[in-house]
């Protein structure tokens, strides 16, 4: 089987982690721009005030992913490139340099894929309150439209926010990434409310601006599954999907939160605001949601704790690996010696990439899919001047073959976005954690050099996937 022509092969990366130029041409500063610089919260103190000089080298880094026959490249713009201040003025230079990025991969026949949010929120905005505060909805919008207005006669492709469930966990219940709060459960899930609404809104605006391209919102697809045959387990994995999958999916997909969720946060005085203005806008959102995209690097196998739980995590747990507990103490997940995982102990698992796509559709029907992330955080082997990433290689190849069966079985799935294009600042953990195709030189200023897997899907691009 070759993948239909109208398949997209693709690439992604975030404004903060390849951008650079933190405070140039008018830019504004982020709330990671300030979190980065708080002694001990990255690795060996690194921020993203250069990352790997994206927004200087941009036509270098776009003809690369021209001469590798990328399809598409996804990237979010930096929302502080175009409003750097709290005075509702836009930044022209920072409107010119994403049409310049814009033309630069039309100029090669690369589809423009613009998310909007990708975790670097205006630090006024943080300071007032940030997810939390319904000002960010309209703010959130403002900006939207003005992307809408400056790009869209060319971009078609539009993902409003990326991994709620990670900025939002992060930011307010383990505190990893910014505004660094700690178990706040009704900040937690007051933010992810705000985002819905957010979301809801931006695409009843895309859809009145009638420009004819399709908009959708990217959350992390990571099935919960029962680590061993106990009921106990069971119960653990069930309750994992619905506060993980569905409290995300729902929203967007059905036009409300799961009742199942409700009811544990009534039960446990767990309160936060929704409007019947915001529930309707919910509901009036969902039949213009073209497609939903999805984040998949592993699964969940958990456990339900007994009792009382310690649910103070450490930066290294609540980045994803395993030991990751739920917000309420209800299950963690645990490490089972029958799998692989990756050097950050993430596991690998393409069948459980099939089991949860295959989930999905069973819940919520025939949804166009796209996968925007998908790959392998690894140290990448350098031999004889050569990257030799071989394990990555042989990650995504595992997991096109997922996409492939998918298609097959029937599963609306219409484009794959590796992570990443190229090797990029990864939040915390500095860049001994590389995904890209494209090796970046930190020791020799910061030179592009193309890895393995950089001809590997070269080829099988220009196959349609035959090979695989």
């Amino acid at each position: 089987m070759r993948f239909p022509k109208d398949f997209l092969f693709g690439a992604a990366s975030a404004a903060y982690q390849v951008e650079g130029a933190f405070d140039e041409d008018g830019k504004g500063l982020s709330n990671w721009d300030v979190f980065s610089k708080i002694e001990g919260k990255t690795l060996n103190g690194t921020t993203g005030d250069v990352a790997v000089d994206h927004y200087h080298r941009f036509k270098e880094d776009i003809k690369l992913m021209a001469e590798m026959g990328l399809e598409s490249y996804r990237f979010s713009v930096s929302w502080t490139r175009i409003f750097p201040h709290n005075d509702g003025k836009v930044n022209q230079k920072g409107l010119d340099f994403y049409n310049q990025l814009i033309d630069e991969c039309l100029s090669y026949g690369i589809v423009p894929f613009v998310t909007l949010y990708h975790w670097d929120l205006p630090q006024y905005l943080e300071e007032q309150g940030g997810w939390c505060h319904k000002g960010t909805i309209d703010a959130f919008l403002r900006y939207a439209e003005v992307c809408f207005q400056a790009f869209g006669d060319r971009v078609k492709h539009w993902i409003t926010f990326n991994e709620t469930i990670v900025f939002t966990r992060l930011g307010y219940m383990t505190g990893a990434h910014p505004p660094g709060i700690r178990q706040c459960q009704e900040k937690f899930f007051q933010a992810i409310h705000n985002v819905m609404v957010s979301h809801a809104k931006t695409v009843l605006l895309y859809k009145a601006l009638k420009q004819y391209g399709e908009i959708g919102i990217t959350h992390v697809l990571a099935p919960a599954f029962p680590a061993d045959e106990r009921e106990s387990s069971k119960k653990a994995a069930a309750h994992a999907n619905y506060f993980e999958t569905a409290f995300f999916y729902d929203p967007v997909l059905k036009g409300e939160y799961p009742q199942y969720c409700l009811d544990i946060l009534k039960e446990r005085k767990v309160m936060f605001e929704i409007t019947e203005e915001e529930q309707e806008l919910l509901r009036k959102a969902v039949p213009f949601n073209d497609f939903m995209g999805l984040n998949y690097y592993q699964p969940k196998r958990v456990i339900l704790i007994e009792g009382e739980s310690d649910t103070d995590l450490s930066r290294a747990a609540s980045t994803g690996g395993v030991g990751q507990v739920s917000f309420d103490g209800v299950y963690q997940t645990v490490k089972l010696d029958d799998r692989r995982y990756t050097k950050w102990g993430w596991e690998v698992s393409p069948e459980g990439f099939l089991s949860g796509l295959q989930q999905l559709k069973e819940n919520y029907g025939d949804i166009k899919l796209y996968i925007t992330e998908n790959g392998l955080g690894d140290v990448d082997p350098v031999i004889e001047g050569e990257i030799m990433d071989i394990p990555r290689i042989k990650y995504i190849e595992e997991h096109l073959a997922v996409v492939k069966k998918a298609i097959a079985g029937g599963i609306h799935l219409k484009g794959y976005f590796a992570w990443s294009a190229i090797d990029l600042l990864s939040w915390l953990n500095g860049y001994e954690k590389q995904y890209g195709f494209i090796y970046v030189d930190h020791e020799n200023n910061l030179e592009r050099k193309k890895k393995a897997s950089f001809y590997w899907y070269q080829q099988v691009i220009a196959s349609r996937g035959e090979a695989l």
